[in-house]
């Protein structure tokens, strides 16, 4: 299932758990859903904004995806030593689309905060995460999403739960690839699946931001689209910066380490 969900284009994967086209309330006219919002234009302006988040977001999370693709297929074919050394390379790509994905996330709920302005959102689907613990974190998440009144206090809810979904992904991660590097793994096979569950799980908190950034800019006023951009850029800015590039290199995994362990 894994596999199939990931050869599914993007925007299909995404419509694949959207909820259905509006919302029918006491009888009245259906209110707009977030798949009314996904299939909806853009003026141009917004549309660039929007495409320019999408196409940076998508290219730091494919250079992880590539990345971590080649050292399971090594894995698999048994070439060990080959696998650990590309294994040592993932974790800072990991914690680069964690941290960019973050910082959008951040950048969206601070802007709703402040300017109130509140998009349609959807509660989380257990059933699109793999890791226990993101499964646990979103079935949560989907119950209180049923006792929460307000759409402000849902959407708010909602991008607090991806944050700090994104981070503790990253954060396994990072520790899975740790305990194989420095031979403290007792069940390697076991850190491996957490990286691949954390490869399926950070894709699906990067689609659910794209459709909640889709909405958001759909009902962004238009005088508050320079004052979002400069929002997101800062928390870009606030990553990048407390991630040198001596710092990244220090959160890379020896591939003379990981090789001397490839016995496995």
């Amino acid at each position: 299932m894994a596999e199939l969900v990931r050869n599914v284009p993007h925007a299909l994967w995404i419509l694949l758990y959207s909820p259905t086209r509006g919302v029918r309330v006491l009888g009245r006219k259906q209110l707009p859903s977030v798949l009314d919002d996904w299939c909806a234009w853009l003026p141009q302006q917004k549309a660039q904004v929007f495409a320019g988040y999408v196409l940076e977001l998508e290219i730091t999370y494919n250079m992880f995806s590539v990345a971590l693709n080649e050292a399971l297929e090594l894995r698999q074919t048994r070439m060990l030593t080959q696998s650990y050394r590309a294994a040592s390379m993932t974790p800072a790509l990991c914690d680069r689309l964690s941290g960019h994905l973050s910082a959008v996330l951040r950048a969206l709920s601070e802007h709703a905060k402040h300017y109130g302005t509140i998009p349609n959102t959807a509660p989380l689907d257990p059933e699109n995460f793999q890791g226990p613990k993101e499964q646990r974190t979103a079935r949560m998440s989907a119950l209180l999403s049923r006792v929460l009144l307000t759409q402000r206090s849902q959407f708010l809810h909602k991008m607090n739960t991806l944050a700090e979904m994104t981070g503790d992904i990253g954060k396994g991660f990072q520790l899975a690839v740790d305990n194989l590097a420095n031979g403290a793994s007792i069940r390697p096979d076991m850190d491996w699946q957490v990286m691949d569950h954390a490869h399926y799980d950070i894709n699906t908190c990067l689609r659910e931001a794209i459709v909640l950034l889709k909405s958001f800019v759909r009902v962004l006023p238009d005088d508050q689209l320079g004052v979002f951009q400069k929002a997101v850029r800062a928390q870009m800015r606030a990553y990048d910066s407390s991630n040198t590039p001596g710092g990244a290199r220090s959160e890379l995994v020896s591939a003379r380490r990981m090789a001397s362990v490839g016995g496995e």
